[in-house]
């Protein structure tokens, strides 16, 4: 009876092994699929938000004024091109804003006497842009804003012969668009188009003869043109330039 109990005893303890392991397994089971680890992971993943894309960082303007448009050309340059002009210090457009947008203008007539009389018109617009953050940078707007002013020398209402091409050394790009138009008399006109970093800068020059006058050369017309376009792209540069704070003065070294 004793032998037959504890055999009895021994097997069922090892028949009850199992059973545990089977529980102690399902137990660890419904942990990881409700346990606090899962849990966190779950709240981790819901409360996670996409990283924002940052904003495209705009250049600084390169210029930041412009200069007075009625001194980007030297005397001499306007004597060249508006010989006898009524007022050789030009006349300003007004604008409200003279920092972003300036013009000047020059028109003389030149009389010969029984040769007849040349007639010759000069004005200079400068525009100038700053990077936006909804607008775009400051030198893309200038470029924007300098294949607008082509075309529209281009479109010029009673252009005839219209010619644009490049037009190098003026900038960062120009463009030349000379056509002639009539009036009460032939009109030889030339528009140089340039753009300078942020600044776009439009130079029309025109001219025309009377009184039996020989008609203007056009290359020289573009020529010309073309120098004071360049002298203008210098003047932009030039009136953006910091100058050297000045140092102050030392005092004399004492003699010991």
């Amino acid at each position: 009876m004793h032998r037959s109990a504890s055999r009895l005893t021994r097997v069922l303890a090892c028949a009850a092994v199992p059973v545990i392991l089977t529980v102690a397994g399902c137990s660890s089971d419904s942990g990881k699929a409700s346990g606090s680890d899962g849990g966190k992971k779950s709240d981790s993943s819901a409360s996670a938000k996409p990283n924002a894309k940052p904003s495209p960082t705009l250049e600084k303007a390169a210029y930041a004024a412009l200069p007075d448009p009625c001194k980007v050309i030297q005397a001499q340059t306007v004597d060249t091109l508006t010989p006898e002009a009524k007022d050789k210090n030009g006349t300003a457009t007004k604008s409200n804003d003279l920092n972003s947008r300036a013009s000047c203008s020059w028109n003389g007539l030149d009389e010969d006497g029984l040769k007849g009389s040349q007639y010759r018109w000069l004005s200079i617009s400068l525009f100038r842009y700053d990077s936006h953050a909804s607008l775009g940078g400051a030198n893309k707007r200038a470029e924007d804003q300098y294949n607008k002013q082509v075309e529209t020398a281009k479109a010029t209402e009673g252009a005839q012969n219209v010619k644009a091409e490049p037009a190098g050394g003026i900038g960062d790009q120009a463009t030349s668009v000379v056509f002639t138009s009539k009036k009460d008399v032939d009109f030889f006109n030339t528009t140089i188009v340039a753009r300078t970093q942020n600044v776009v800068i439009t130079l029309d020059y025109n001219g025309a003869a009377y009184e039996g006058a020989g008609a203007p050369d056009q290359a020289k017309l573009l020529q010309d043109a073309i120098a004071a376009a360049k002298e203008t792209v210098a003047s932009v540069d030039a009136s953006n330039q910091q100058k050297p704070a000045e140092q102050p003065a030392q005092p004399p070294a004492q003699q010991s």
